[in-house]
């Protein structure tokens, strides 16, 4: 996946923060993204799906409104209306340097803002909600204490998700003012309704609402276990599976894939890039391969995928059964499956009968060979377990190892796409 982080000009003339993330092939199709009410693009769930509809070949734009996130401009100021003519702007930049969006999807009263922007963008073929609001102003139960204040002094500050925010009279007469049956009973594009049933912030009955206002083609996915911001992982990564496999039947269909080329210089590299998504995940490009590397959630990461000593494991793990394979292939011995299983803990040099060294602390790396295959005999077995040993990335383990650190060809500058 790649990443990229740009600014374009928003409706009220202030330039918006943006994120783009792409897969590592040319995407099939882009979409647009719409975070919750008081949020921003780097919210987990929008992050989340973000990176899943990448890994699927589905690019997409996420941005802050204005006066949110990084972007300029002053929340105060802000309404539905200017939140849908910030999507109308963001799909017009993306008309003009990217490709149009063919994907809308919005959560929460971002799902609402969504459905209200459609009309005025004729290449979408599809639109997704997430925990949205049938009603736009079910948003004023969030500062209900506080709307006599508002409605008398023309503004006043509330606290929302622990920040303040000042709500003007505007806001509240702009949001009550829109309707969204008109919008969806003129969709004319396909709809999917996604919601938990559990929803404490938005309930059950506005996805019903959605549903019965919008004409066919239209679904509905329950989200049986999930909360409304998508808190757990495992709920976006289902949200991002869904949405990819749904929208397979407006959108283009995936090209075929292209023959292997042949192997170049380069794919003996490995490359290690931060996607600058949580604080810690990366991407890993081993030639045409890659994968994601992060840390655990109790250290402060994603667990997003494996964490670098994880890493080093699997590739002793996987150098000692190919080697142990090799071997016994060599001998003709009935070697059925290998299967290596590897830990890695700190432990006190002193601890350590057989390590030279003796103070301080130690790598300790447990390694358990299991070999499968009833015809073994007990010497053969022995011997395969020595053979791990020989294996080329336990020898450099053992062995003086010189890493020699250069620096590149200076910073990335700010439109340099990240892969991640």
């Amino acid at each position: 996946m790649r990443s990229k982080r740009f600014r374009f000009p928003g409706s009220q003339g202030v330039e918006l923060s943006a994120r783009l993330d792409k897969p590592d092939q040319a995407p099939r199709a882009y979409a647009l993204f719409a975070h919750c009410f008081t949020c921003t693009k780097d919210i987990f769930a929008a992050s989340r799906i973000a990176e899943g509809l990448s890994r699927r070949g589905i690019a997409v734009l996420r941005f802050d409104f204005t006066g949110l996130g990084s972007s300029a401009g002053e929340f105060a100021n802000t309404n539905f209306s200017s939140n849908v003519d910030d999507l109308v702007a963001a799909a017009d930049h993306m008309r003009d340097t990217l490709a149009p969006p063919a994907l809308l999807i919005g959560h929460s009263l971002g799902g609402a803002a969504v459905v209200a922007a459609a009309h005025r963008m004729p290449e979408a073929r599809a639109v997704a909600t997430i925990g949205a609001p049938h009603d736009p102003a079910h948003v004023i139960a969030h500062f209900a204490d506080r709307l006599a204040e508002i409605t008398e002094r023309g503004a006043a500050e509330v606290h929302l998700v622990g920040r303040p925010f000042t709500i003007k009279k505007q806001f509240i007469d702009d949001i009550r003012a829109a309707s969204l049956d008109q919008h969806l009973a003129g969709l004319r594009r396909s709809l999917l309704v996604m919601h938990s049933p559990i929803d404490q912030v938005v309930g059950i009955e506005n996805a019903q609402r959605l549903f019965q206002a919008a004409k066919h083609p239209k679904s509905y996915l329950s989200l049986d276990r999930a909360d409304h911001l998508l808190s757990r992982r495992a709920d976006a990564d289902y949200v991002a599976g869904v949405l990819a496999a749904w929208a397979d039947n407006s959108l283009d269909p995936p090209p075929e894939p292209a023959a292997a080329a042949p192997a170049a210089a380069d794919d003996a590299q490995v490359v290690v890039e931060e996607t600058l998504t949580g604080r810690f995940q990366q991407s890993v490009r081993i030639g045409r391969h890659h994968l994601t590397a992060d840390e655990p959630v109790a250290v402060g990461g994603d667990d997003a995928g494996p964490g670098p000593y994880d890493l080093l494991l699997a590739g002793l793990g996987a150098c000692t059964a190919m080697t142990v394979r090799m071997y016994a292939q060599h001998k003709g011995w009935p070697l059925e499956r290998v299967r290596v299983a590897l830990t890695h803990e700190k432990i006190h040099a002193k601890d350590c009968a057989e390590c030279e060294t003796r103070e301080g602390r130690i790598d300790r790396i447990q390694r358990t060979v299991t070999l499968d295959g009833e015809a073994l005999t007990a010497e053969q077995r022995a011997r395969l377990v020595e053979i791990a040993d020989k294996c080329p990335v336990h020898r450099t383990l053992h062995a003086e190892v010189v890493i020699d650190t250069v620096q590149g060809q200076g910073a990335l500058p700010p439109d340099t796409p990240h892969q991640g």
